[in-house]
This record gives structure tokens, C-alpha cells and sequence, in this order.
């Protein structure tokens, strides 16, 4: 089993003009991929409002009825699609300049979901200029959840707890997703980064009253806030399942290792494959590769972006991971399991009579791919 990506060294100068994602970005743009694309987002925004509408008016339409746990479900969904709005604001996708999309940002995320588009924004940030890197990348920091095995060895408490059984309890916890995105929003208020700091609270206040009195109006306050959990624990799980085929359970950087910006955004990127409706589903994330090597690239241009990456990484010999929906998160949950080795491990020595050799407590598991394995202390992808 390989437990390192070696990653190809760059093409020699003499070859080239530039550095090997300046040769794809010329491709990317004499295809014309880079292009805005205002009638495609005045129609998917369109929808998108119209949605969201529907599903308030349903509330009060619905009224005292069990059937508002379905409508509970469906703005969930809907709840997501604002979500994946938010995130392609955020990237300029959609507006060129930074007051639009931080105007229109903040209307999507914090008015319209209670989720902190200036919280969001730094965090994302962060995440698409180092992606996989334990140290710099706070999407694979270790909070609740554990995401290598070094970070196992050293946790302690709830995470130790978790991290034994965390394959097993990743798509419960998403569950709660939708109430922590809320939490985190708020208390990032207070964070010294935050710019209009009034601005982004009193949004995310007139969010809370209004969603909370719609539910308390539309209904008994026992089914308001079955709604209310029923909602959260979808979006929450939905967007759990947009995000985590992207990069877990593929390689991670630690420390000083920093290759080019090719390799390191391809090499901790995972494509899902899948037709139209998983390009709706999912935002176009499922084109990740594409997406975090032009992060303002339409969405809809990242399926034709695709074959061009791909065919540029093996001119290069880099690796281009690319799998199913399912196998996609059946690779993470393998890398889950995984990473949490060391703390059966520890336990299993722990439970161990006086002279007895615990096991690995990691069996069972058939061979894993190469792209999905997280690279031991020794070399992930080198710099």
C-alpha cells in the first residue's frame, strides 16, 4: 500500500516559458473558460430566490401538519443551494468587483441562512491557499474530528473519544453541521479579522428573529421545533456531502512541505464524476481540481475545463484523481478510519493483560487507493 505521492518535478526551463500552471492558465484562457457568465447566474440566482420563497410560503401554507417535517427537508436542500450561491460570490464568479459579491455575500449567507460571509470568507481563504496542509489549512485542523494519524496520537478528550469511532459517526455529526455553522458565525464577531462587524451581526440577528418567528407563527411551538431540527440536520448534512469528497482522504502536507501551486492543488484535490444533476447537486464542486486551480472560473465552465486539466496533468505526470460520488465518500470514510489507528491502538494496549501484544485494531480493511491514503510522517508530497 503507498503511503506517499511522489510528485513530479516541474519541466525543465528549456521546455518551457513560465511555470507549468502558467502554461495551463494560457490553455484555460485562449479556450475562453475564464469568461463571465452573467445570464447564466441571473437565471441560477433566479431560481435560487424563487426557491427559497416557495419554501416560506410553504411553511405558512403547510401550517399545523406533520407534512411541514417535508417541507423541513426540501429548505435544507434549498438551504445548500444558497450556500453554494454564497460560495461562488465569494470566489467573483458571478461580479467582477469586491463591493458586489461582499454585498450580495452577506444577503445569501448571513441574512438569508444565518452563515457569516466574512467568517466564511477568511476561512476559505485560507483553505484554497493551502489546501491539505495540517499546519495552515483549517478545514483539516484538528477540532472534534481527526484528519491524520499524527493528529490522532496527539488528541485528547472528545476528539480521542471520537476519533476511534469517527468513520462511523462522520454522517451523524453532520447532522449538527447546520446548528455549528450558526455558532461559529457569531462567536467569529469577535474575531480581530472581521471586517463590519455590526453589519454582519445585525444580518445575522434579523435572520435569527425572522426565521425563528416564521416557524413560531406557522405552527405549534412541539412541530416548529421538529422543523427546526429536521431543517438544520439536512443542510447540515448536505453540505457535508458536498464538501468532504473534495479533499478528504487524499494526501496531506505538513511543516515546510510546499510544492508549486500546480501540484499542490491538484494532488490534494478529488474529482466526483457524474452528469448533469450532480453538477446541480453539488455546485460544480465536484470539479474541485478545476475549481482550486482557477477558483473564479465560472461553474459552469469547469466541465469543459476538466478534460484540459486533465490531459495537461499527464502530459506532466502528475496524478488526477477522479471517482464516483459513493466511491468518493467511501474514500474518506476509509482515510477516516484510517487516521484513527492509533488511538484503537493505544486502547487496545491500554486493555491488554500484563504481557500480551494488542493488535493493530485496524483490520478487516481491504486495500486502499494510492490518491486516497494519507502520506505517513516520513513524506507526504514533497516540496
Amino acid at each position: 500500500m503507498t503511503t506517499a505521492i511522489d510528485a513530479p518535478p516541474a519541466m525543465p526551463r528549456a521546455r518551457q516559458r513560465g511555470s507549468d500552471f502558467s502554461q495551463l492558465s494560457q490553455r484555460i484562457t485562449a479556450a475562453g473558460l475564464l469568461a463571465r457568465r452573467p445570464g447564466y447566474y441571473a437565471l441560477r440566482l433566479t431560481l435560487v430566490a424563487l426557491a427559497f420563497a416557495a419554501g416560506g410560503v410553504a411553511l405558512f401554507t403547510v401550517g399545523d401538519s406533520w407534512w411541514q417535517l417535508a417541507v423541513a427537508v426540501y429548505l435544507g436542500l434549498v438551504y445548500g443551494q444558497v450556500a453554494l450561491v454564497a460560495h461562488d460570490l465569494a470566489h467573483r464568479q458571478i461580479f467582477r468587483g469586491r463591493r458586489a459579491s461582499e454585498f450580495a455575500g452577506r444577503i445569501a449567507g448571513n441574512l438569508g441562512i444565518g452563515m457569516s460571509y466574512g467568517w466564511w470568507m477568511n476561512k476559505h481563504t485560507r483553505h484554497h491557499a493551502n489546501p491539505n496542509h495540517e499546519d495552515l489549512d483549517p478545514d483539516v485542523a484538528p477540532d472534534i474530528l481527526v484528519w491524520s494519524k499524527e493528529q490522532a496520537r496527539e488528541a485528547k478528550g472528545l476528539p480521542r473519544f471520537i476519533g476511534r469511532y469517527e468513520a462511523q459517526l462522520f454522517f451523524p455529526l453532520l447532522t449538527l453541521e447546520g446548528f455549528n455553522l450558526h455558532v461559529a458565525s457569531v462567536r467569529a464577531l469577535r474575531e480581530p479579522h472581521m471586517k463590519r462587524k455590526w453589519l454582519e451581526g445585525g444580518l445575522l440577528l434579523v435572520h435569527g428573529v425572522a426565521y425563528s418567528a416564521a416557524l413560531f407563527l406557522a405552527m405549534p411551538p412541539g412541530l416548529a421545533v421538529a422543523v427546526l431540527v429536521v431543517h438544520h440536520a439536512v443542510f447540515g448534512v448536505y453540505l457535508g456531502s458536498i464538501f468532504a469528497p473534495n479533499h478528504k482522504g487524499m494526501p496531506t502536507l505538513r511543516g515546510d512541505e510546499r510544492p508549486d501551486f500546480l501540484r499542490r492543488q491538484v494532488l490534494t484535490s478529488r474529482n466526483v464524476k457524474g452528469g448533469w444533476l450532480t453538477d446541480i447537486a453539488l455546485g460544480g464542486l465536484n470539479y474541485q481540481i478545476e475549481h482550486h486551480l482557477f477558483p473564479s472560473m465560472p461553474s459552469p465552465h469547469l466541465r469543459h475545463a476538466r478534460p484540459i486539466v486533465r490531459d495537461y496533468c499527464a502530459e506532466l505526470g502528475i496524478s488526477y484523481h477522479e471517482t464516483g460520488l459513493v466511491a468518493s465518500w467511501g474514500e474518506a470514510l476509509r482515510h477516516m478510519r484510517e487516521v484513527g489507528a492509533p488511538i484503537r491502538e493505544a486502547r487496545a494496549g491500554a486493555d491488554a493483560p500484563d504481557g500480551a501484544v494488542a493488535g493493530s485494531g485496524a483490520g478487516g480493511q481491504g486495500p486502499v487507493p494510492s490518491s486516497a491514503v494519507e502520506p505517513e510522517p516520513s513524506g507526504s508530497i514533497p516540496g
